[in-house]
């Protein structure tokens, strides 16, 4: 079953409003989905996501994310960077116990939702995150009309990934604040 990340979808499609009109669209280039791939192959080489990824016991969420979720924090490198990762997956539908995820992940996962951090300079206004939403299979999730979710998802706009997490204090990180510098 797939969980929509309703605020990001509602966000992204508003293409006749004003704002989509003279906004760039700062995400889902072929750069960016490249940039996913790699930090996808990175992911699953360290179990965290994928058919072998480890598990830890999932805690109440909610929308956009999932009804029950597993948040893991780490680092990772790639092409020579390292930098912050945090991997949120997301589980559903709603009323899904821990119990039912843990005894079946797979029919449960909806998405994974990831942060990381890359080289100072990539979008300083947002503390260099780099934001992909991916299926399940490690596909990257897309809008409406295509568009992948990757890179800096939704920037500028009223609603979607860096909109939301502008409320975060500190590094626009909810769940904690063991990254701030």
């Amino acid at each position: 079953m797939k969980i929509t990340a309703v605020a990001t979808v509602l966000a992204l499609s508003i293409s006749t409003s004003a704002t989509a009109q003279t906004m760039p669209m700062s995400f889902g280039s072929s750069e960016d989905a490249a940039y996913a791939q790699l930090l996808w192959d990175v992911m699953e080489a360290a179990k965290l996501v994928g058919p072998e990824m480890i598990h830890s016991r999932p805690y109440e969420g909610t929308d956009p994310h999932g009804m029950m979720l597993e948040t893991f924090y780490t680092t990772a490198t790639i092409n020579g960077h390292a930098g912050d990762l945090i991997i949120k997956r997301n589980y559903g539908p709603a009323g899904v116990s821990a119990d039912e995820v843990l005894r079946n992940p797979d029919a449960h996962l909806g998405a994974y939702t990831v942060m990381f951090r890359r080289e100072a300079g990539y979008d300083s206004d947002n503390h260099d995150w780099f934001w992909a939403k991916y299926l399940p299979d490690g596909a990257l999730d897309k809008m409406p009309d295509g568009m992948e979710l990757a890179g800096m998802v939704a920037k500028g706009m009223d609603e979607g990934c860096i909109a939301c997490h502008t409320a975060a204090t500190g590094d626009l990180v909810f769940t904690s604040d063991h990254l701030m510098k």
